[in-house]
């Protein structure tokens, strides 16, 4: 069965590139860097049904991905959350935060000002995180 991401998740984020088991998004709005790990499974909620091999799969990924967030853009801190509330599809967000950032101390929902990267700035961004990953084990920019 092909896989399908939730419209919401695919419109407010780009394609980073895939590993084994999660895509990798760019949130578009202009906070972070903040990172979406989606894994590639249709019908999935919760992090519990996954597989026990997808659940350490996807431990391994996120703390890749936190890894290279926090080697390229020291952070001050990197929040790692799944709330699903409103897209109940199974995606992991990662956000890179500063101290001066415009929700800081406070979490990210709620708390922006809902602005959005402009579209080079978004593609720079992309190409740093791309760069950054591309000597991780399995991660491809396209499948």
């Amino acid at each position: 069965m092909h896989f399908k991401l939730h419209e919401r998740i695919d419109m407010d984020s780009d394609s980073v590139g895939f590993m084994p088991l999660c895509e990798i998004r760019l949130s578009k709005e202009d906070i972070g860097p903040w990172l979406i790990l989606v894994p590639r499974i249709n019908d999935i909620t919760e992090v519990h049904q996954l597989s026990h091999k997808q659940q350490v799969q996807l431990i391994r990924e996120s703390s890749t991905v936190s890894t290279k967030l926090e080697e390229v853009f020291s952070p001050d801190k990197i929040n790692v959350a799944s709330l699903g509330n409103i897209v109940s599809q199974l995606h992991i967000h990662h956000v890179a935060r500063y101290t001066d950032d415009i929700a800081w101390p406070g979490p990210i929902w709620g708390n922006t000002t809902g602005l959005k990267r402009n579209d080079k700035e978004q593609q720079k961004l992309i190409h740093q995180i791309q760069v950054s990953l591309d000597e991780t084990n399995g991660f491809v920019t396209q499948i």
